[in-house]
């Protein structure tokens, strides 16, 4: 019987979860057992998945589970270097060049287990089955308006948090733009036309902000792009990958520009591809702005769980992309499941 065992999430400010309890009883119905781990922090509670049939599990007890069980979570495992015996399927952030990525593989290696990157779980065409990219995109717009509110008192961007909805964050940030009397900034979203880019641009657009919306079109000369330079706002919506493009050069740090926060929502920058190179590390829900700049300031804000922030509607909207996927989890040699696999045995250290 095929198991698929749903794993709390370990990350600070992680509150969501890739299947609702919905979701989980359509597995259940099809013969698929389901076991959810008990969690301090889920944005969806447990009583559902009880409701639904579910067994229940100790928070954090994966590790234990049995040897054909499917670890299903979102985020990173603890960087704890034991090795995976299990198949997981999860963000494993291991196969662009990722410094840290290579550790998570050599622990595969290990232990003889296989990733089921989220990222790579892919259609016939290549397109994403299931991506967050939309709620990231939106929220990475929010808290990028809020570091380019900061600067406008003085200030840096403080921490943010979990909303409990788009309204709560719009009307808060609604707030803080309309007390400082002064007229909206103006953005460049790059990736326009993906999910993360509308999300983006559907935020900005939303709070009275002016976007220009840029996509592969616009990109393919390869650069430079001094028109990013001409904006308030620059919102990087491109994953990094061979042959992407440097958006904002270092030299563009000592350049005449308006440009005073960028908002890099794909959040690359340990990748040898980062678009962004004006910055090296992600940046937190506690400290969301990095000031890599002065005169004028520039911010950049990577965080990178922005959905986190959207919790329930973030993981309502991904498990009901995912859904059709984990429902073929019976055959994990073909068609989703196995380009996957195939990804994963590729990327494998030999």
């Amino acid at each position: 019987m095929t198991h698929l065992w749903v794993r709390a999430e370990q990350r600070p400010n992680e509150d969501r979860v890739g299947l609702t309890p919905e979701g989980a009883k359509a597995l259940l119905a099809t013969g698929i057992k389901v076991t959810v781990e008990e969690s301090s922090v889920r944005a969806i509670p447990l009583q559902g998945y009880v409701d639904a049939g579910c067994e229940i599990a100790p928070e954090n007890s994966w590790p234990g589970a049995p040897a054909d069980a499917i670890i299903f979570g979102l985020k990173e495992l603890p960087e704890d270097g034991t090795p995976l015996p299990h198949r997981h399927i999860m963000f494993g952030h291991a196969f662009k060049g990722q410094h840290s990525g290579k550790a998570l593989l050599e622990r595969f290696k290990a232990g003889g287990g296989t990733l089921y990157d989220l990222e790579y779980l892919v259609d016939e065409t290549g397109r994403r089955v299931a991506a967050f990219g939309y709620w990231a995109g939106y929220a990475g717009a929010a808290v990028t308006l809020k570091a380019w509110a900061a600067q406008q008192r003085g200030e840096l961007c403080g921490p943010v948090g979990v909303y409990p909805g788009k309204d709560a964050l719009l009307a808060e940030l609604g707030e803080e733009l309309s007390a400082l009397k002064k007229d909206r900034p103006s953005a460049i979203v790059i990736g326009a036309l993906g999910r993360v880019g509308t999300g983006a641009a559907d935020l900005c657009e939303a709070m009275g902000v002016k976007v220009t919306k840029w996509d592969m079109a616009e990109t393919a000369s390869g650069g430079p792009f001094p028109e990013i330079l001409d904006h308030d706002l620059f919102l990087n919506c491109i994953f990094a990958r061979p042959g992407t493009p440097v958006f904002v050069p270092r030299e563009a740090l000592a350049a005449d520009r308006k440009l005073t926060a960028i908002g890099d929502v794909a959040c690359d920058p340990d990748s040898d591809y980062n678009p962004v190179p004006v910055y090296d590390c992600a940046t937190t829900w506690e400290a969301p702005a990095l000031r890599v700049a002065e005169n004028p300031v520039l911010d950049v804000m990577a965080i990178d769980n922005l959905p986190s922030m959207l919790p329930v509607e973030s993981s309502e909207d991904y498990a009901a992309q995912l859904l059709p996927s984990l429902l073929t989890l019976t055959d994990l040699e073909s068609g989703v499941w196995g380009r996957a696999k195939a990804t994963f045995q590729e990327h494998l250290p030999e």
